[in-house]
């Protein structure tokens, strides 16, 4: 059997979407084919679309009254069905040579980078309000660079290989876990959508992957890509159940291995209970990886460029609205510098268009649905109301006659440890608290103890020495640290992504450490000459 070795990973290349650009062209006219369009959205088990009785249309989020499509929902016996189809898939699958595995998700990535590519784009801006560079950025080059990357990891992994004594050979195999691994994705990153399955399958894991309510309509595209890939019926199996129906019956599995999740602290610290308390259920200790909640900060020092605060705040927080588990939604401003920031900072958000993403001179769309509406809305009336502690300086309208929209929203707080600068919101509102200038070291004590997460975070600084002094306070704050730049924007082989505390398991998505958590190394030692007598030297 030769060795091979993998082609070596590049980063996807951002397409400008510029006017009179071809991809934009193409990615507009895609936008109106779906538009036009409506689409069945089947749950896919063992190779097959599976369709049902129960369905729920599909909306964008900007323009609600749309329909898009329907989504076929199920039930427990579509979740076990799944099951039955990973554990019937897995042999065959955990045996294929790793090279005939990794050139599957290589092809699928060179398709999303071309004939896909609109397609992705357009599904994640119609289905789940991002803008083209939101677009661009998440569902094609993150989730292509997830792809090729990974392949690049997982034979760091394989080559990974002990030392060898005279007359012994020593070597680790890395087996896929035992039994299926169930991936639990989120609603605001394609890529984080495509990734959590397809890292699993590629160590050899076959999956049943239940992806978030409003984001079936670009699973669908996901799933048809991996099927163009040539990836083998039942390696990735997509149901479209609810959680307490999907966790009845995975989580009492006596081959339940792992679960690759990403979305609520609430949610994971539930299954991490529900998975303690049927541990004599199952085969082996199932793996637990997690990307969970973060109330990500930026804190900046009197020296500081108040443009280059401005931009972090206003980038890193109202992005995508603000719908990113790194996004910055608590900030901390020296007096002395505020009211240059607050210039820049509100003379950002007036230059910033909120509408349909088909309009691309638009930064800002809606929030995913009516619930995360109803929520973030509500944090925002209660803000208004505290009068005392809280000042609204820019935006605080929200509307949902058409769409789920609200505006990038700024809140002045005399209170560091209120509601908003402690709770993660998931929406476009930032807050901000004015620390004294020469309460420096306090105030970087202050962000860490505030809140639970450790996701992100963000020191901007032109002093040196103060930029060492938040390093080593914040050593455990943030698993993704950033220096004169926004606490968002991981980028894959770059900066691998994940935090600890509220905020996960920090098993850095995007790395080969994320791809150790697949698989269970077996030592095998063979001995060429073995002994034949059971005597020491030491006895004579």
């Amino acid at each position: 059997m030769s060795q091979y070795s993998v082609p070596v990973p590049k980063n996807e290349p951002v397409k400008s979407y510029a006017p009179d650009s071809p991809e934009r062209a193409e990615l507009q006219a895609e936008m109106d084919r779906r538009l036009r369009t409506r689409i069945d959205a089947p749950m896919w088990i063992a190779g097959h679309a599976i369709e049902t009785k129960e369905l729920r249309r599909m909306g964008p989020p900007h323009k609600h009254a749309h329909n898009l499509g329907s989504a076929h929902l199920g039930e427990g016996k579509h979740v076990r069905a799944a099951i039955d189809a990973a554990l019937k898939a897995k042999r065959d699958w955990e045996n294929m040579p790793f090279e005939e595995r990794a050139a599957i998700f290589l092809r699928a990535a060179d398709l999303l980078s071309g004939p896909y590519r609109a397609s992705i784009n357009a599904a994640t801006m119609l289905a789940q309000g991002k803008n083209c560079y939101q677009a661009e950025i998440d569902a094609a080059c993150e989730l292509i660079d997830f792809l090729r990357f990974n392949v690049a990891y997982a034979q760091q992994v394989y080559r990974d290989q002990p030392v060898s004594s005279p007359g012994v050979w020593n070597r680790l195999e890395y087996r896929a876990l035992e039994g299926f691994v169930f991936a639990l994705t989120p609603f605001n990153f394609t890529a984080i959508a495509g990734n959590l399955p397809s890292s699993c399958a590629l160590m050899g894991n076959t999956v049943v992957w239940k992806c978030a309510d409003t984001q079936c309509y670009s699973a669908q595209v996901l799933m048809e890509v991996f099927m163009a890939a040539g990836l083998p019926a039942g390696v990735i199996n997509l149901i479209h159940v609810s959680g307490s129906t999907a966790g009845e019956i995975i989580f009492k599995h006596k081959d339940f291995a792992g679960i690759h999740f990403t979305g609520s602290t609430k949610v994971f610290r539930h299954i991490w209970q529900t998975i303690g308390n049927n541990l004599p259920l199952y085969r082996s200790y199932p793996r637990i990886v997690g990307e969970t909640g973060g109330k990500d900060f930026v804190i900046a020092h009197p020296s500081a460029d108040p443009k280059v605060v401005a931009t972090a705040l206003s980038r890193g927080a109202f992005e995508f609205q603000g719908q990113k588990c790194s996004a910055a939604s608590r900030a901390y401003i020296p007096d002395s510098l505020w009211p240059a920031v607050k210039k820049e900072l509100l003379a950002d958000l007036a230059d910033m268009k909120m509408g349909d993403p088909r309009d691309f001179s638009n930064f800002i769309g809606a929030v995913i649905d009516e619930k995360s509406f109803d929520k973030i809305s509500g944090y925002i009336d209660a803000a208004k109301k505290d009068k005392k502690n809280i000042q609204v300086i820019a935006g605080g309208k929200y509307d949902k006659k058409v769409g789920y929209f609200i505006e990038p929203t700024v809140l002045v707080t005399k209170d560091p440890k209120s509601i908003t600068m402690c709770e993660e919101i998931f929406g476009p509102v930032l807050t901000i608290y004015v620390y004294s200038t020469n309460r420096w070291m306090d105030t970087l004590k202050l962000v860490d103890a505030t809140g639970e997460y450790a996701l992100t975070g963000a020191v901007i600084s032109n002093d040196r020495a103060s930029i060492e002094q938040a390093m080593q306070v914040l050593r455990h704050a943030a698993g993704n640290f950033y220096i004169n730049d926004k606490p968002t924007g991981a980028v894959v082989g770059q900066q691998p992504f994940g935090g600890a505390r509220g905020s996960g398991t920090n098993d850095k998505a995007g790395s080969y450490l994320n791809l150790i958590r697949w698989v269970s190394p077996r030592t095998i030692k063979e001995t060429f000459v073995p002994p034949t007598d059971h005597r020491y030297p030491f006895l004579g």
